[in-house]
């Protein structure tokens, strides 16, 4: 079976560059698709709380008969639960609906700036790695500015920042920022929900060259770029097929290609971190 390559965060840990989210799936349903992700070679799951199938993921993991060690899995503290204390009992009830011990990888999941109370919330979380209940502790939607802000209050730099990233809007500046810190750049929305993306004609003629779907040349193209990805499908077909993207290898003329189709802030599909201010 065809295995994920690993990126090593600056603390040491490693994590599959290829994983599977869950954003949008129902408990139940994710129960099922976690299940056949798994099966189908995914060894790291994103979710989160805000997506209400923290416990289907757990019970997927706990059914699969795979050894914890060999997974990886990742979730996100909701912007209702940011502060120190709220952090600190969010991180015990999303642990006892996954049903594990330890986690792989805890995330602020949005950096809520008129809250203003990110930074209290970063702290709480580099407790919880203290403590040992969590092996690495990163954000998601966070911006440069925030991201230096947390670094020089505390020290401690995020192994990660999950922001939407695709052709339509790579992200360049914010990933050459993260390289400089030593920040893994993960995409979510790698495929730009679908909304027109995949029809691009220089997508499409990039895989016919590959004998390959656009879907995995993007994907492939997040893979080149270093970036850890992580597609969400709930059809079998596809999500075999997105995993399927770890055997398409593009050379540098195809990647510059894919590069040249960023349009900046207006290939955006998702809420602006910067002014994002969700309940």
């Amino acid at each position: 079976m065809t295995t994920s390559p690993n990126l090593t965060f600056h603390d040491g840990a490693n994590i599959p560059q290829l994983g599977y989210g869950v954003w949008q799936v129902d408990d139940t349903t994710a129960e099922d698709v976690v299940g056949r992700a798994l099966k189908a070679g995914y060894r790291h799951i994103d979710t989160a709380a805000a997506y209400q199938n923290e416990a289907g993921v757990g019970r997927a993991i706990a059914a699969s008969g795979l050894d914890r060690d060999d997974l990886f899995i990742t979730t996100k503290l909701w912007n209702a639960d940011q502060g120190y204390e709220s952090t600190l009992k969010a991180f015990d009830v999303s642990m006892e609906k996954l049903g594990l011990e330890k986690l792989d990888l805890y995330l602020i999941h949005w950096l809520q700036p008129k809250q203003g109370k990110y930074l209290d919330t970063w702290k709480a979380l580099i407790e919880l790695q203290k403590q040992g209940r969590v092996t690495s502790i990163g954000v998601s939607n966070f911006t440069v500015e925030a991201l230096q802000e947390i670094i020089d209050a505390t020290g401690v730099v995020p192994v990660i920042n999950q922001v939407e990233t695709h052709p339509f809007f790579n992200q360049a500046e914010l990933k050459a920022f993260h390289q400089e810190k030593g920040i893994l750049h993960e995409s979510w929305s790698p495929l730009s929900s679908g909304k027109g993306l995949l029809d691009d004609p220089t997508l499409v003629e990039i895989a016919s060259k590959h004998n390959a779907t656009p879907a995995q040349v993007v994907l492939a193209w997040h893979l080149a770029l270093g970036n850890v990805v992580i597609p969400k499908s709930v059809t079998e077909s596809r999500i075999v097929e997105n995993w399927d993207a770890l055997d398409v290898t593009l050379d540098a003329g195809d990647i510059d290609a894919i590069n040249a189709l960023d349009k900046g802030a207006e290939g955006r599909i998702g809420a602006d971190p910067a002014t994002a201010d969700f309940a």
